[in-house]
């Protein structure tokens, strides 16, 4: 299940701090062992150990363990680590807000959720998710300083979860972030989240990039079909239900994508959270500024997503397994107009209804297609409405170049 909630959480009785220690400890040590695989470990490192007696009348004894000696250069490390750390969170904390939202009902505005975003520019826009503001007649932004003040919500993108909301406030009161760049991270590199979890203010957390290229789904589909959010960045930083909107940073501070969403069967971290790219949003936000939507390239295919090439390449007799098979064109799209053909009959693969018979993209421009999220990503990242683009095909076995002009997406 994917998450995507505002944190609604707000008064903690008196009870139940009391016992949240009990619960917390209960939480941390239930597990369903068949979920849990150990990796090999190496020894932990040997101690020594020494009794001290607390009375002399006193048959017990406390074991007192004292670990093995640490360099000064190891220690200089960890301190060197801690600080960056604390200096990042300085630095950084200032420019994350959090951001609540209301609906009028009867002229009264409902608390409807909150989330994070983070300041972009010294003229008050802040980056934020759609799924925070979405329906929102109210919004305000809390600054770390403890200051509120009113927001509009200047632009929207639910197909890549993005909006921008705008404060009126001086320049001198703002701390803008600086944006990174998505083409250089990589797969176990230090990352950092910083936002509201379950309302909790500028609460801070550190975890790795755990993989890159993962595929979501967008907040909504259309009759044309289901649209999907491509390149997200899967970590295991801590993030939770009113995280939304708030920055993924590397270790020097810099945005590298904007918190999303978690997959978890609780609602809560399960060390799986997902996060809009950095590039993705200097490609998008200052559309949303400009003009309050973005124009996503459109081909106006679809592909049954189920199975990859490969999967298919056997029982279809497909005469290769990269690349995107095409189950139907939509009418007048842009491949419609540029002859591209969807599938003719359905084959029944593992159990399901495949329709096959159409043509296979193996590339655009020059781009090798690995599969249909390949596709999408490609579209997304390297293309604009109304651009000329090179299709390579393959029809009843033959390769061939198929000349289309990209359309709108509905």
């Amino acid at each position: 299940m994917f998450t995507r909630n505002r944190s609604t959480c707000r008064f903690v009785s008196r009870w139940s701090l009391l016992f949240a220690p009990l619960v917390l400890a209960v939480l941390a040590c239930t597990c369903n062992s068949q979920e849990l695989i150990f990796a090999p470990t190496a020894q932990p490192p040997a101690v020594t150990a020494s009794v001290v007696r607390l009375s002399t009348s006193a048959p017990s004894a406390v074991v007192i363990a004292t670990p093995t000696t640490v360099s000064d250069e190891l220690m200089a490390e960890v301190d060197r680590l801690d600080a960056l750390l604390v200096n990042l969170y300085e630095r950084v904390n200032p420019a994350v807000v959090y951001i609540e939202v209301s609906v009028e009902s009867q002229g009264v505005p409902v608390p409807m959720g909150s989330g994070s975003g983070f300041v972009i520019d010294l003229d008050g826009h802040i980056v934020t998710n759609d799924h925070v503001v979405t329906e929102a007649d109210v919004v305000q932004v809390t600054f770390a300083d403890g200051s509120i003040v009113d927001a509009k919500v200047i632009g929207a993108d639910p197909y890549a979860d993005l909006a921008v909301i705008k404060v009126d406030v001086s320049p001198d009161r703002l701390t803008a972030l600086e944006l990174g760049d998505s083409r250089t991270l990589r797969v176990g590199q230090r990352v950092i989240a910083i936002g509201n979890p379950f309302g909790l203010n500028g609460t801070m957390t550190v975890g790795i990039i755990s993989a890159l290229g993962r595929t979501l789904p967008a907040q909504l589909a259309q009759s044309e079909g289901f649209f999907s959010n491509p390149e997200i960045i899967q970590t295991d930083a801590a993030i939770n239900p009113g995280n939304s909107g708030g920055p993924l940073l590397d270790s020097r501070g810099r945005v590298i994508g904007v918190n999303s969403a978690i997959r978890s069967t609780t609602g809560t971290n399960s060390g799986i959270g997902f996060a809009v790219p950095v590039n993705t949003i200097k490609r998008i936000v200052p559309s949303l500024i400009e003009k309050g939507a973005y124009d996503y390239p459109y081909l106006g295919i679809t592909s049954d997503n189920r199975f990859t090439l490969a999967q298919l390449a056997g029982p279809l007799d497909l005469p290769a397994t990269r690349g995107v098979l095409i189950s139907e064109v939509t009418a007048n799209g842009a491949a419609a107009r540029a002859g591209l053909r969807g599938g003719n009959r359905n084959v029944a693969v593992a159990g399901t209804n495949v329709r096959a018979g159409g043509d296979i993209i193996t590339a655009i421009d020059g781009y090798q297609i690995a599969d249909f999220d390949d596709l999408i990503a490609y579209l997304v990242r390297e293309t604009v409405v109304g651009q000329d683009v090179v299709l390579t095909i393959i029809r009843d076995g033959q390769e061939m170049e198929v000349p289309l002009t990209l359309g709108r997406r509905p």
